[in-house]
């Protein structure tokens, strides 16, 4: 039996195009509607890896309509609503083609870029004598190029608004709103006993207003650490306790691959895939608070075919 979903091939009513992402399937509907299905796939360093992960889209698929439930009355979003646990429905927006990356520690890329003696990243100055996992006095803006293919690229404000990809008024409210969301994200992560340490955000247009659009405060867009233990670990100079796909990344590190060219992708054991599957339902219940049932995966792609048929004859 399928134990994951690694690739979608609907033909859906009223269907006008089909993007295939990272990890998701993107069906659009008479140019008006997305239907996003959240699937098993799993990348690192911009890779697609060789296995699925169980349960993984249903995880990113419903923390991200959680979270943008909970964000609202900040910023409207895309999100319409989900039919089936690995899928969204929203509209069709136009983004913008920059990621906004909110982060409040020196951790992941950011500390690697300081490591390697780096002092300013897309811009923002960076004092010396900072350590790993440091908590920045206040959040910094870090954003990305939004790369269709291959790797995105740290920016700074001025390259954007210089090179015309955002205009400076939309890009200041593109800093409010992700600033905010990021507040309001801090908030909630620290009511269940977690740290959002940095995180993703990503915007587009509908008829003319600014939506936030994708998925967010899960755990392939953001990184999470334990509160408990959190200061102690980082005057030890230990590593923290985190719930995020870091972890991952380290693994493929420690075994030789970053995505470069020539390198090969370790083997994934069954037992690493269980690894990770729990990793992501760990963190779907810290986070949410909920505990995490686990569906049944037979027949799942006609499942979700048919719950997506239902959702798109009611908005005719």
């Amino acid at each position: 039996m399928k134990t994951t979903l690694l690739k979608t091939d609907f033909n859906f009513p009223d269907m006008t195009s089909r993007y295939v992402g990272k990890v998701r399937d993107v069906y659009t509907i008479r140019d008006k509607f997305l239907v996003m299905v959240v699937t098993d796939r799993i990348s690192a360093f911009d890779v697609i890896l060789p296995e699925g992960i169980p349960y993984k889209g249903q995880v990113l698929n419903r923390i991200a309509v959680k979270f943008l439930d909970a964000t609202a009355d900040i910023v409207p979003n895309w999100k319409l609503s989900s039919p089936h646990p690995n899928v969204t429905v929203g509209y069709k927006a136009d983004p913008y083609p920059v990621e906004m990356v909110v982060r409040g520690y020196l951790t992941g890329h950011a500390w690697r870029e300081y490591r390697s003696g780096k002092r300013s990243i897309c811009g923002v100055p960076l004092p010396e004598g900072m350590r790993e996992h440091q908590r920045f006095d206040t959040p910094i803006l870090t954003p990305t190029t939004k790369a269709v293919v291959g790797h995105d690229e740290d920016i700074s404000r001025d390259e954007i608004i210089r090179q015309g990809l955002v205009p400076e008024e939309e890009y200041a409210e593109l800093e409010r709103l992700s600033l905010e969301l990021f507040r309001r994200g801090t908030e909630m992560a620290a009511e269940k006993g977690l740290i959002l340490v940095d995180t993703k955000y990503e915007f587009g247009r509908v008829d003319g207003r600014i939506v936030l659009i994708d998925e967010i405060h899960t755990p392939d867009s953001s990184r999470y650490f334990y509160a408990d233990g959190y200061e102690e670990r980082f005057a030890k100079g230990e590593p923290q306790r985190q719930l995020s796909k870091e972890f991952v990344r380290e693994w493929l590190i420690e075994h030789g691959f970053q995505g470069q060219e020539g390198q090969q992708v370790p083997e994934m054991t069954p037992e690493f895939v269980a690894q990770v599957s729990d990793r992501y339902i760990e963190l779907y219940e810290k986070i949410t608070g909920e505990k995490f049932e686990k569906g049944d995966l037979q027949d799942l792609e006609e499942e979700i075919f048919r719950s997506v048929q239902e959702e798109l004859s009611m908005m005719r």
